[in-house]
């Protein structure tokens, strides 16, 4: 009977590893799943530039209609919390209806008390407004970093792209300039969802 006891004692500790073990993997994989939308090929390039582009169905909408709601939406942008003065509607096109909003905003990495970690974000949003439909980009990206205490400028082409802003294998954000890929992509995830539902309401 002690033998056995024993034995069963001995093998206490290998059973609790392996269940910590098994307890350690889900989170690891809900982290991996996490970073998927962010990894290879979601901050795309044109003619060199990293821009963010969506074309927005509006079934039933003249251009000009579309032209008046997005102008409304990019004007009402500037005056949001986190924008700097500098934000203004830069070119109005009744011709071509064509809008091209100049954006400068807090983009927040964290904020606790005695940590606020945050950049200064400064990009371009073009409109292009046909009958129907309206395309939408975001472009132009520039970050500047830390300018209370030593100002750092940083383009997007030279820090969230594929080639800087993930690792070698590109398999995990970089461990810097990836929080600026991450804030960036879900910025332009927000702001393309709140166009998408103004203009499909």
């Amino acid at each position: 009977m002690k033998k056995i006891m024993i034995a069963l004692l001995m093998a206490l500790p290998l059973t609790i590893q392996a269940q910590d073990n098994t307890w350690e993997r889900p989170n690891e994989t809900v982290q991996a799943n996490s970073d998927k939308k962010y990894l290879a090929g979601a901050v795309p390039e044109v003619d060199g530039k990293v821009t963010f582009q969506t074309t927005i169905k509006a079934p039933g909408k003249k251009a000009k209609q579309i032209y008046d709601i997005l102008l409304d939406l990019m004007q009402k942008q500037t005056k949001e919390p986190g924008q700097f003065e500098q934000s203004r509607v830069t070119m109005t096109d009744d011709d071509q209806l064509m809008l091209v909003g100049n954006y400068q905003e807090w983009l927040v990495f964290k904020n606790k008390p005695l940590n606020l970690d945050r950049t200064r974000l400064l990009y371009h949003l073009i409109a292009e407004c046909r009958d129907g439909e309206a395309t939408l980009k975001m472009t132009r990206i520039v970050y500047i970093y830390d300018e209370e205490r030593d100002p750092i400028t940083y383009y997007a082409e030279e820090w969230i792209n594929d080639r800087y802003g993930l690792n070698k294998k590109q398999t995990k954000l970089a461990r810097v300039s990836g929080k600026f890929r991450r804030k960036t992509i879900d910025r332009k995830d927000y702001l393309f969802e709140k166009y998408t539902n103004a203009l499909t309401k």
